[in-house]
């Protein structure tokens, strides 16, 4: 059995850790806190790119602290945009409604920034797919965020949960929408030689 080498991951989300374990990719989890406070003006293509990389920075900077042997460290972030609006977690359950209320009916983009760190250099990538959601009663809407699935997710809703049912339509990459897109996510990994293919 090849057994590749084990990568650090900055990031709580049982989604990605999900996703690396379907890859076969082993990781341990790495702590780190930063500001995802969206900066005036910033687009969401910006506005991921500097989170992963911020990520990124900090979960190596934590890794090194902690004495912790070097190895490479993947962070990520996913954020929902309609159209120039940058959609978040929701602050609350008043908030998770009226985002989809928004998203009712319409299409959305979902924007998934990956960065890989070794240490010394970062390199990243982008995921961009376009979400179309069917339109979802007030009455649904309610019955899902008191579910609780809405409230820890970017533009409150997870694709691999509960939320599947608001879908119609994915175009691009599904794996990117849940919050990891594992064909970027394994060329960013070759380019710093990891063996994800067994020799």
């Amino acid at each position: 059995m090849h057994h590749k080498p084990a990568i650090y991951l900055a990031s709580a989300s049982p989604r990605r850790r999900e996703l690396l374990t379907q890859i076969g990719v082993r990781f341990e989890r790495v702590t780190c806190e930063i500001d995802e406070t969206p900066q005036a003006g910033e687009t969401a293509m910006a506005y991921v790119e500097r989170l992963a990389r911020a990520k990124a920075d900090a979960g190596i900077t934590a890794a090194l602290s902690a004495g912790l042997p070097k190895r490479l460290l993947l962070a990520a972030d996913t954020t929902v945009a309609l159209g120039d609006t940058i959609l978040g977690k929701p602050l609350d359950a008043a908030d998770a409604r009226s985002m989809l209320n928004k998203l009712s009916g319409s299409s959305h983009e979902v924007l998934t920034g990956v960065a890989i760190s070794n240490g010394e250099r970062t390199e990243y990538a982008l995921s961009r797919s376009t979400v179309r959601f069917r339109t979802i009663s007030s009455q649904e809407i309610t019955a899902y965020v008191a579910s609780g699935e809405p409230l820890d997710k970017a533009g409150s809703y997870g694709a691999q949960g509960l939320g599947a049912v608001l879908i119609e339509e994915i175009r691009g990459s599904f794996s990117g929408v849940v919050g990891l897109p594992l064909t970027e996510t394994v060329a960013l990994l070759q380019r710093f030689d990891y063996p994800f293919w067994p020799n």
